[in-house]
């Protein structure tokens, strides 16, 4: 998901969670939670929709383009506390993807960021002590910055200084990607509140540097060189194997995960593999700037940008996740849908959601909508288009009781407790 800017080693006991946060929580309570952790994450995924949750964002801040305020005092903002994460908890969710900076640094030689691992074990606590499970998800990492997710913004308010995609060009960066996973499946293997590794948010090489859109296209000039992810991420897996032969890890394809570049991810024969998709098809409807008129769910319109208008329904959402259904079916593969969502101001929007949901449970994925906000004021009053809890007015940036998005989303989340 393109974030615009205006986007422990082992799971502590219980009673120092009780200790170290004010959790309200009796250690009869975090032991049951615990408890409660499956012992196989794998059934998680390879048996129906069993989770639904929402990806919590963060990146490392940058004091001299962020300021001391609007991403908190860093080293990663924005800063999530309890409270926030025990909101999502208590509007139903039982997962999150922590969408986060990778364990080491981006730039070279490429060592341990101790302050990053903090703040992972951090929002991992905090999560375990909910109830919740957690997928770790690296955006960043060696080679690679955030930017990459706003690199078209380059001038606006950053400088092309901070672009970095070297690792779809440099063999050392992509080694250390390998050596990082590696690290971190050592690290949280015995996490039990840890249910998934997903290897790299969105992987872009397509597009930051070659600006190549159709797969087959890419595929047929680029696989096997270092622009190919399909040769990457088995490279990871092996690794992680290495430390961790049981957790679930979580693929997704070139082109921003997009269903379309599905079709075209090699399976690595890791037999505990998912592989995932980003929905946010079609990208006119739910990326709609407000006051932009003829973009409904459903509705008529030019979805894909050939010129011809289609009809945006249900039977469209179908078609769309198509090529996953397929994927699924002939690699005996489980699917997720690891982001998705839309603007909160988009006409039907809570329908949109609705039918996604429902369509992605007919397959048995599970889900996580982009985003759950925590409460940090400066961000939120301007980076607020996903978070469907400020209701759909555009020019409201607080919390509101109601909406016709609130409920589908909490509908949804409801069935977690069925």
């Amino acid at each position: 998901m393109k974030v615009m800017r205006a986007v422990v080693p082992l799971l502590l006991a219980a009673t120092l969670l009780a200790t170290a946060f004010d959790t309200g929580c009796t250690q009869r309570q975090e032991d049951e939670r615990v408890d409660a952790m499956p012992q196989d994450a794998w059934s998680l995924w390879e048996d129906g929709t069993m989770l639904r949750g929402a990806n919590i964002y963060q990146r490392r801040v940058y004091p001299e383009l962020d300021g001391s305020e609007f991403m908190g005092p860093g080293p990663v903002g924005p800063p999530y506390t309890r409270s926030d994460v025990g909101a999502l908890a208590a509007m139903g969710a039982n997962f999150v993807v922590v969408s986060h900076p990778g364990l080491y640094t981006e730039t070279a030689p490429y060592l341990l960021d101790g302050d990053v691992q903090a703040n992972l074990d951090r929002l991992l606590e905090m999560i375990a002590s909910e109830g919740m499970y957690a997928v770790i998800a690296f955006r960043t990492g060696p080679g690679r910055s955030d930017f990459t997710f706003y690199w078209d913004e380059v001038g606006s308010w950053f400088d092309e200084s901070y672009l970095d995609d070297s690792v779809w060009e440099e063999s050392n960066a992509q080694d250390a990607w390998v050596d990082m996973w590696r690290y971190t499946a050592w690290r949280y293997r015995d996490n039990p509140a840890v249910i998934g590794y997903e290897l790299m948010v969105e992987p872009n090489s397509n597009d930051r540097l070659l600006d190549a859109w159709d797969p087959e296209d890419f595929y047929n000039e680029y696989g096997g060189t270092l622009y190919d992810w399909n040769q990457l991420f088995p490279r990871i897996t092996a690794a992680i194997r290495e430390e961790d032969g049981e957790m679930p890890i979580l693929v997704g394809g070139n082109g921003y995960s997009a269903v379309g570049w599905l079709p075209f991810v090699e399976p690595s024969g890791d037999p505990r593999t998912v592989y995932v998709v980003h929905q946010y098809a079609p990208h006119p409807y739910t990326h709609q700037s407000p006051g932009d008129e003829g973009y409904t769910y459903p509705g008529v319109f030019d979805t894909d940008g050939d010129g011809a208008s289609e009809v945006f329904d249900r039977v469209w959402l179908e078609e769309c996740l198509s090529a996953a259904m397929d994927f699924s079916r002939l690699y005996g593969a489980p699917v997720a849908v690891t982001e998705f969502g839309v603007v909160r101001w988009a006409p039907g929007a809570a329908a949109f959601m609705e039918d996604s949901m429902r369509l992605f449970e007919e397959e048995g994925w599970n889900h996580a909508l982009w985003v759950w906000h925590p409460s940090w004021k400066d961000w939120n009053r301007e980076v607020d288009d996903f978070d469907f809890t400020h209701g759909p007015d555009p020019l409201n940036h607080t919390a509101v009781k109601s909406s016709g998005l609130i409920a589908a989303i909490r509908n949804a989340w409801r069935r977690n407790q069925e």
